[in-house]
């Protein structure tokens, strides 16, 4: 029977079966399929693979398997320059637009809070996600691999960490987006920018002690919602510096 050898590098390792984690292993096949193919049968969806070498030479998703061959593959590596190598992710200057799947709730409201542009509800179906992925080219977040296998999606992130604040730092420490947190621009209910309000547009609608104490609001064209830097502010801007230094930091 036709055989060829698999080996995955860094954090594939984490999707693969435990038999297969870190080493070269053989993959027995009868009918040849694509590397794709292959490769999302062992778990690992396309988004999460920059990189296939055949042989020594870089592959394209669409590559057959042939007997013999010795297939590498690689995610994508964020701080080595492969700029000679052939990326299999697409490339763009602004990988902050996301959309993420119905799992991922709080996860989009603190992406949101932190600035970045996320989409998301809670009663979208996968193929409307995949759409949207695609039509927008955003990246889809999801923790179903099977949502990111599907052919349409091709700018998409598995996330592993089951909690949304593991989440958060997980997606910022993959797409280097400390850089980027431009945090209180959106609004967390719908994501639209936030516009700044004259007070005396508003004053009907606030609280008596809000009334008082703030002079300076925003509010959202989209639904509506008004905000102000109250009581909780400092604490939350506390919150976001100690998540980004232990983003920077490597730490968990």
């Amino acid at each position: 029977m036709p055989q060829v050898q698999f080996r995955f590098y860094a954090e594939l390792n984490d999707l693969l079966p435990l038999p297969g984690r870190g080493l070269s292993f053989a993959h027995d096949f009868e009918t040849a399929a694509s590397l794709k193919d292959a490769i999302e049968a062992f778990g690992v969806p396309h988004t999460e693979v920059d990189l296939i070498l055949a042989n020594g030479e870089p592959a394209a998703f669409s590559h057959l398997l042939r007997n013999g061959d010795r297939i590498s593959v690689y995610p994508v590596f964020r701080s080595l320059d492969l700029a000679q190598l052939t990326h299999l992710q697409p490339r763009s200057e602004d990988e902050t637009r996301f959309v993420l799947d119905t799992h991922l709730g709080k996860l989009a409201a603190h992406l949101r809070m932190l600035g970045f542009d996320s989409l998301y509800g809670h009663d979208c179906r996968d193929e409307e996600l995949a759409q949207l992925s695609a039509r927008e080219q955003r990246t889809l977040l999801s923790r179903d691999r099977g949502l990111l296998k599907r052919s349409l999606v091709t700018r998409g992130y598995l996330v592993r960490a089951a909690q949304p604040r593991e989440q958060l730092v997980e997606v910022l420490r993959r797409f280097n987006l400390s850089g980027s947190v431009a945090p209180f621009r959106r609004c967390l209910a719908c994501n639209c920018l936030l516009q700044v309000v004259s007070k005396d547009l508003i004053s009907h609608r606030l609280p008596p002690e809000t009334r008082k104490h703030y002079d300076e609001f925003h509010i959202c064209p989209g639904c509506d919602r008004l905000y102000w830097k109250g009581s909780h502010y400092q604490r939350m801007v506390g919150v976001i510096e100690r998540m980004i230094d232990s983003v920077r930091a490597g730490l968990p």
